[in-house]
């Protein structure tokens, strides 16, 4: 028997089977039910401040970004800049990522050559939230790695010291960096913000700048009023009030992300904490109905945090005897030798006596309160409290990770053994000198940790066994969304790039989910060339900056975590992509020499093509083949004005990806697996036929029948990642098939993989997609643009596929060869509904695209005989046709397809 009743609200994270005793399983799910049946919506008015400025540092209009906020005009007569903006100049970024969820305001920014400060007159009586937007990018010809600053306000507050947004991201794994603190109240009702470039020799120019892409100053109402006790220390505590603060962390526990707009005017951002759960064992969230009437008992309490925040809970779960044999269990990173409060946000959604739930809260393994009751603090449901704990974070090696841990109340023997929490936050405080400021990072120490596996003395034995056997050992990872998002409310975007690794090369550290762009600092390794000359061919650097004209601006047609992507020309007419490793990257060499060795052993017509590679002068350079129509991505979006593929483009360039993979999986002596299947990394050449490109990600699969799986650090790209694999750390071709079941329904909506600006059901592609195909209303979110070009058995057989792709189990998933065989056979059901030639021409010429069209294969017979997803019976047989077909052009693997479904077939 279920946990939750159907008619409950809705769980997010699983729903237990086997309570314990019945009866307190019976009145837990009553409870439940009687949530939805609570009168109407919660008190909270949103919070108007006094001072609400948002400055897109830069930009000569007023904009709004994609959260609807209105920033203002930064002109050269700015009424903050103390010299009106004579010392600083107005630039634009010089490349666009489109993980960036607004260009506002992180496409324009103020660079400063010198000390610089911006005034602002505010109300003295508030405190208020300061926010600072960073994107690095070149800005008016500056590189980014020529911008490093610090940044104090004159109450002589340091923010940031010796700052670089470009190591930051880098290491953080991050495309941008929004840095959250609260200032006390001022009472000369002035504040004012000093950017001043701090000269480094490691500059590339030896002079450095300062730069700022976006300012927020917003007034802020008195929530943290009370003082926080010290977790230890019973009689000590720690005055919030007078102090500054950085954000770090700010979680909607059980929930998912709380845009600005959304918040309780206080224009916070709040993200889903379930990156940051500890250990296998999650608990289970839960959401109110939109009806549960949410009671604060105070105007502070109401501004504390939105209602949303206290409609969702994750709890331990049903089962006591589960619970009371492990802690609900958060893993933060911070800086050390700082003072940190943990403010814990608390709602009772199901009972009202005291002693039902009761709990124990730990931070850092220290008791920070005993037997917790929700209802003891609040006296009834539904009524919002919060908590406040204070720690100190010494700067002593593992020092360096927060957790927060809470487990059921054994003395008080509560009806339920569980505990609760609906929202969490994490704030740094200024130190003694009036400092918030801490070095740049460098990748996660403890992801570094957990991905090596093993001490010195283990990758000693390591070496010895790596002719029989290649370890990779797996670890816990904690944080992410964040940060990476953050250490530091990173508020950022979900996407990863690149942390390299190959079975039977040394494991290297990484950034802290989810991954993006990740790189960190150091110079190449001039041992390759020697190692892998015999792979591929060799470019002297003469002949790459030849094909580039001197690595020129103008040819860049990409940007990636590796480096820039040029449009080049070598051996007089050969068109080429030439990727030129970043010289600051670290994890560069590994990058390099991963892809190569991968590349140069794989060879498919669906698979980009390595040509060769340069390792001299200090530069790492690959070669591959020209793909003339770039990422399937630009397609689907209308990137550039180009118009959308046609339907029929759209399948086949999936079939060709999903050849592509099923090779990588069963066509080489071992298992290949990508790791990071995504539309930005199918590419599609100047004939339309799809190659899947990047595999500095790949990892070889086991070569043994009984190895299931390769146990290793999580990577792959936020909203693509295959929810299994990141809980468990365990890797198996169906993570790519998760994964390409993403972008299955990316290409069928013409929407990201994850839009954090969309309401909360609907951030989440595949999520969303998931609950229309449920519903049936999947045909009502197909892309406008092709609605009408699907044959209807079509769309249900396509996202039949793409739906058993993103089963939360990997077992469940079909493999890739059966996913093949069921995009194909989808294309045989639109073959069939376009019927002749000439209603498929149109249909193609209709869309302008000047595509060429293929030409019809044999029409299916009968669909008695066809295996679909999920049966093996004839597995054998099916991936032995497909392996030859991929030898064959488009035409010939339809017809050899066509055969096999028809009843009258070979």
């Amino acid at each position: 028997m279920a946990w939750l009743p159907a008619n409950a609200p809705t769980p997010h994270t699983f729903v237990f089977s086997a309570p314990s005793p019945a009866r307190d399983r019976d009145e837990m799910a009553s409870r439940l039910l009687a949530l939805l049946l609570v009168a109407v919506s919660a008190d909270a008015k949103p919070y108007s401040p006094a001072d609400s400025i948002l400055l897109n540092c830069g930009s000569t209009a007023d904009g709004l970004d994609a959260d609807g906020r209105k920033w203002l005009a930064d002109t050269n007569n700015n009424m903050w800049l103390g010299d009106s903006g004579k010392s600083s100049l107005m630039a634009a970024a010089d490349e666009l990522d489109s993980s960036l969820p607004s260009t506002i305001p992180y496409m324009t920014a103020r660079v400063f050559t010198v000390d610089t400060v911006y005034n602002f007159t505010v109300n003295p009586k508030d405190r208020h939230w300061l926010r600072l937007h960073f994107y690095p990018s070149s800005y008016n010809g500056i590189a980014p790695e020529d911008f490093r600053f610090s940044v104090s306000t004159s109450s002589g507050l340091t923010l940031l010291r010796n700052f670089s947004v470009w190591v930051t991201t880098k290491a953080l794994t991050q495309a941008y960096i929004v840095r959250e603190f609260s200032i006390p109240r001022t009472p000369a009702g002035i504040i004012a913000v000093t950017f001043a470039p701090t000269p480094t020799t490691t500059s590339t120019s030896n002079v450095t700048y300062a730069y700022i892409n976006g300012l927020e100053l917003i007034s802020m109402p008195d929530i943290f009023e009370e003082p926080a006790t010290m977790v230890g220390f019973a009689d000590q505590t720690v005055d919030i009030a007078s102090s500054s603060f950085q954000t770090m962390y700010r979680f909607n526990i059980g929930g998912g992300y709380i845009p600005p707009s959304n918040d309780s005017g206080l224009a916070r951002s709040w993200f889903d904490d379930t990156p940051y759960v500890f250990g296998v064992m999650q608990g289970v969230s839960y959401t109110a109905g939109p009806r549960f009437h949410v009671k604060y008992p105070s105007e502070a309490a109401e501004y504390a945090a939105p209602v949303e925040v206290y409609l969702g809970t994750r709890s331990m779960g049903s089962d006591p005897r589960v619970n009371q044999n492990y802690n609900l269990t958060w893993t933060m990173e911070v800086d050390g030798n700082f003072t940190y409060v943990v403010r814990l946000h608390f709602c009772e959604l199901l009972l009202n006596r005291p002693n039902q739930r009761a709990f124990d809260i730990y931070i850092n393994n220290k008791t920070a309160q005993s037997d917790a009751d929700v209802i003891e603090m609040t006296s009834e449901r539904g009524v919002p409290v919060y908590k406040d704990f204070a720690v100190h974070m010494a700067d002593d090696p593992g020092d360096e990770v927060m957790w927060v841990a809470m487990h059921p109340s054994v003395a008080l023997r509560p009806q339920f053994y569980d505990a609760i929490l609906n929202g969490l936050e994490v704030f740094k405080l200024n130190d003694t000198s009036g400092n918030l400021a801490a070095p740049d990072p460098t990748p996660s120490k403890m992801l570094a940790e957990a991905e090596l596996g093993q001490s010195e003395k283990d990758k000693s034995k390591k070496s010895k066994d790596q002719a029989n056997m290649a370890t990779v050992m797996g670890g816990s990872a904690g944080g992410a969304a964040a940060v990476g998002i953050v250490a530091a409310i990173c508020v950022v975007v979900y996407h990863n790039k690149k942390n390299r690794e190959l079975t039977g090369s040394d494991s290297h550290t990484s950034g802290w989910l989810p991954m993006y762009h990740s790189t960190t600092s150091g110079k190449s390794s001039g041992h390759l060339a020697a190692n892998l000359a015999g792979m591929c061919r060799h470019f002297s650097i003469a002949e790459i900056k030849t094909a580039t004209k001197n690595f020129s601006e103008s040819l860049v047609i990409g940007v990636g975590g590796f480096g820039k992507v040029y449009r080049g020309v070598v051996d007089g007419d050969t068109k080429v992509a030439i990727k030129r490793s970043n010289p600051s990257s670290e994890q560069g060499a590994l990058e390099f020499q991963t892809e190569i060795e991968m590349l140069s052993k794989l060879r498919h017509r669906h698979l980009v093509s390595l040509i060769g590679f340069c390792e001299e002068s200090n530069e790492m350079v690959l070669v591959y083949d020209y793909m003339e129509h770039g990422t399937l991505r630009e397609h689907l979006y209308n990137k550039g004005g180009k118009p959308p593929l046609s339907w029929r483009h759209r399948l086949d360039i999936c079939i060709g990806a999903a050849r592509g993979l099923h090779y990588l999986h069963t066509g080489a002596k071992y298992t290949i697996i990508h790791r990071d299947v995504k539309t930005t990394n199918i590419l599609v050449d100047e004939n339309w036929v799809a190659k899947v490109s990047d595999f500095g990600l790949s990892k070889s699969g086991s070569s043994t029948v009984n190895q299931t799986h390769v146990s290793t650090m999580v990577k792959g790209s936020f909203g693509y990642l295959d929810p299994e694999y990141f809980r468990r750390q365990q890797l198996t071709d169906k993570s790519d098939v998760y994964s390409f079941g993403v972008v299955l329904f990316e290409v069928l909506m013409a929407r990201p993989a994850l839009s954090p600006q969309l309401p909360r059901d609907q951030v989440s592609l595949a999520d969303y997609a998931l609950s229309c195909q449920r519903k049936g209303t999947l045909p009502d979110v197909v892309d406008p643009t092709i609605k009408d070009q699907i044959a209807p058995e079509c769309l249900i057989k396509f996202a039949e596929t793409a739906e058993k792709c993103l089963a939360d189990q990997g077992m469940e998933r079909p493999s890739m060869g059966d996913v093949l065989w069921n995009l194909e056979f989808a294309m045989q059901l639109q073959d069939a509904y376009d019927g002749a030639s000439g209603r498929r021409q149109a249909q193609e010429d209709g869309s302008g695209s000047g595509r060429p069209v293929l030409e019809p294969s044999n029409s299916y017979g009968s669909t008695a005989s066809v295996t679909t997803i999920g049966t093996s019976s004839t597995s054998r047989a099916r991936d032995a046709c497909v392996i030859v077909e991929e030898e064959d052009d488009d035409i010939t693997n339809r017809a050899a397809f066509s055969q096999l479904v028809q009843p009258t077939g070979r």
